[in-house]
């Protein structure tokens, strides 16, 4: 249990820093808010999901999108052992949270702020996991949580 838990917070580090490289690279904004214990969920899925392969999470690659309304942006991809031939992808769907909270920035007249003030992301505590094994033509994988 000791190593699974150790897997989980490796996939956990991987995931804050592909958001953390994405905020100013591909997202143009100032600050991402994520839900309380949102990238553990998905490293537990991952996980969960690397489970029944031949090379386990070794032979992962995940694949890191926002969805914003229609549009799927690509951030990045975690290779989580580079030294192996990857046997699976996983394709993760953040989700952009439009329906929560108002920005502060509602409440204030548009004078108040200047152009420099970039956005925050707040993202949805819901995401898409997509398995495709690489080594099988019939099997993909699509869960909505």
């Amino acid at each position: 249990m000791v190593f699974e838990e150790q897997k989980c917070q490796s996939l956990v580090r991987m995931l804050e820093s592909c958001l953390s490289k994405s905020k100013q690279t591909k997202l143009r904004c100032s600050k991402v808010l994520v839900p309380e214990k949102l990238t553990r969920r998905i490293a537990q899925d991952v996980l969960r999901l690397s489970s029944t392969e031949p090379c386990g999470l070794r032979g992962c690659v995940i694949h890191v999108n926002l969805e914003t309304g229609n549009v799927c942006k690509k951030l990045d991809k975690i290779v989580y052992d580079p030294t192996v031939v990857p046997t699976f992808e996983l394709t993760l769907v953040f989700k952009q949270d439009c329906c929560s909270w108002p920005s502060f920035r509602d409440f204030f007249p548009r004078a108040c702020f200047t152009s420099s003030i970039k956005r925050t992301l707040i993202l949805s505590p819901g995401f898409r996991l997509i398995k495709k094994k690489l080594y099988s033509l019939i099997e993909t994988v699509v869960e909505e949580c």
